[in-house]
């Protein structure tokens, strides 16, 4: 047999920096704008962005870090942190960023897990590494992300970031990196067991960074202004801060302030033209511009994920506002994007209805993604849009394995498991029913609680809903619905469950619902449901009290009723 004819053209690495350069040369004046911890509006361009980056590399190497090792960081969205996106990347070292929002013990345990040589902090992390130096004695030094005069009071010694980079001159050449090679480090939430980590190349990122700007993706261009809210330190802000300087788009860096006042007021007045943000972020959003009386003048576009986006939450956007919802799903484990709810040409022409059922949905997956759902028999099940399945997914920004877990790869068959309970239609549209440790299994057959949790906040009542199984003796689980009422809204119990008639089949309603002051969440922002049902474990449904010789004590219910 013949040798493969090659082809002949340049093999030119995708790596990390090649973005950054790419937008200093050729999108140079384009501005990244930041509203800073020190409390005013930072502005610059791609071009400086990536002279301090250079600065970053030369300061880190002259520390000692080499490539392959890790540089931690705990950061909201600014142009420092971005600046350590390329700068820590750039000369072969892995780029980790920290959720800041975990418990301490956690963030102590991802340091130490990762081997972080030195950590960059924002200063409104000051107390928190105080708390962690002592926790994580193989970090070699703590950078404060800050120049001398915003240095805070600490007990632990650390560096200033400004001063590092005052003593470097930029002169630095990009060296030619792997493209293989480890570029970023991220861990999972961590709501069962420890975190675990996923380890990118540069080559999955910039694939990644190239897919998010696509049309049918996120679609940036150079005319755009993008403020991601998703944390940088959140699965790399979902590619969002690759993808703009490689298609040049103004970046807007919001900084510690997620409120709804404050995230309003900076895409007015940056001209924010699309955003990218988890469902609960929205909610604080939308509260504030309905009591202040408000509207967008730019925004067009707002990427939703991290959980689902409940309808109600996409029709107020397209219907009160004009602005176009993408719902997402992704994961860690893949970088993170997967699937948009963006429409062909032959979908945009289905009646108005049609379209929104699609797009509340989580969408078609882009290239360089692909899925399929399972039965228990591990056989792939038909794209009807009706038969659950285990959701698996394969790419070459998907892991192949976790991060310092050598010895086993989680794949099947070449095809990551994602723990997500899934439906695909014909249009090929996935539409995420559960995690399969959240799937309710009553007389043997499956409830989405997402789909319940959806229709509970589309009560003008409730601000939001979660949905978890009980334990019943008939059916071996039934769904209670845990909701928290909007501020002033009078609902009573009976009239919520009510309103789940005529949506749902018969045999999907729930069982009974109560009433909480608030739900917990991730540090990510999703629903904690392994919390809730902790906290109901010993809940009893009114429906089991019916049921004869049920095992359950009525008095021990009464009580807990109160």
């Amino acid at each position: 047999m013949s040798a493969p004819l090659l082809g002949q053209m340049m093999d030119v690495p995708l790596t990390l920096p090649s973005l950054i350069a790419h937008a200093a040369r050729h999108h140079g004046s384009a501005q990244i704008v930041s509203r800073r911890i020190e409390g005013d509006i930072h502005r610059y361009t791609y071009r400086e962005c990536e002279a301090r980056s250079k600065q970053l590399a030369q300061a880190l190497i002259a520390l000692g870090v080499a490539p392959g090792e890790r540089v931690g960081t705990l950061a909201w969205n600014g142009y420092r942190h971005l600046e350590a996106y390329f700068g820590v990347t750039g000369f072969g070292a892995v780029c980790h960023t920290i959720n800041p929002r975990l418990f301490p013990e956690q963030i102590a345990w991802i340091v130490n897990h990762a081997d972080d040589r030195y950590v960059l902090f924002d200063i409104t992390f000051a107390a928190l590494v105080d708390t962690l130096a002592p926790q994580c004695p193989n970090v070699r030094g703590w950078i404060a992300l800050c120049d001398e005069s915003h240095r805070p009071p600490m007990r632990t010694q650390v560096l200033c970031y400004e001063t590092l980079l005052a003593a470097q001159d930029g002169r630095y050449t990009w060296p030619e990196l792997d493209e293989r090679s480890a570029s970023n480090l991220c861990y999972t939430s961590g709501t069962t067991g420890n975190p675990k980590g996923a380890l990118y190349t540069h080559r999955s990122s910039v694939l990644h960074a190239y897919a998010a700007a696509l049309p049918d993706a996120m679609g940036f261009s150079a005319l755009d202004a993008i403020l991601p809210v998703v944390p940088m330190f959140h699965v790399n802000a979902w590619g969002i801060p690759h993808a703009a300087p490689l298609a040049g788009t103004k970046l807007v860096l919001p900084g510690k302030d997620l409120d709804g006042k404050s995230l309003y007021e900076l895409m007015e007045a940056e001209g924010v033209t699309a955003s990218a943000g988890v469902p609960t972020v929205w909610l604080g959003l939308l509260a504030y511009m309905r009591g202040a009386g408000v509207r967008f003048s730019t925004l067009n576009r707002t990427v939703i994920g991290g959980s689902a986006c409940p309808p109600a939450m996409l029709r107020a956007f397209e219907d009160e506002y004009g602005v176009q919802v993408i719902h997402a799903w992704g994961m860690t484990e893949m970088s993170p994007l997967g699937t948009l709810s963006k429409l062909n040409w032959a979908q945009s022409k289905r009646p108005r209805e049609a379209q929104r059922a699609l797009l509340e949905k989580q969408g078609r997956v882009i290239f360089g993604v692909d899925m399929k759902i399972v039965g228990e028999d591990g056989r792939e099940l038909p794209w009807d849009g009706v038969t659950f399945g285990d959701l698996h997914v394969r790419g070459p920004w998907v892991i192949d394995r976790y991060f310092r877990q050598e010895s086993g790869s989680p794949l099947v068959e070449g095809w990551f498991p994602t723990g997500d309970v899934a439906t695909i239609d014909p249009d090929g549209f996935l539409h995420i029913t559960d995690r399969s440790k959240d799937v309710i299994k009553s007389g043997g057959e499956w409830i989405s609680s997402i789909d319940l949790e959806n229709i509970a906040v589309a009560h003008p009542a409730i601000a939001e809903a979660a949905c978890i199984a009980c334990a019943h003796p008939r059916w071996t689980e039934r769904p209670l619905i845990v909701a928290v009422k909007r501020p002033g809204a009078a609902v009573t119990r009976e009239e919520l469950l009510a309103f789940f008639e005529g949506k749902v089949a018969k045999w999907w309603l729930p069982d009974d619902a109560v009433f909480v002051d608030e739900l917990p969440h991730t540090a990510t922002g999703k629903l904690q449901k392994l919390k809730l049902r902790e906290q109901f474990r010993a809940y009893v449904l009114p429906t089991a009290l019916a049921v004869e010789g049920c095992p359950f004590d009525p008095a021990q219910d009464a009580a807990k009723r109160g």
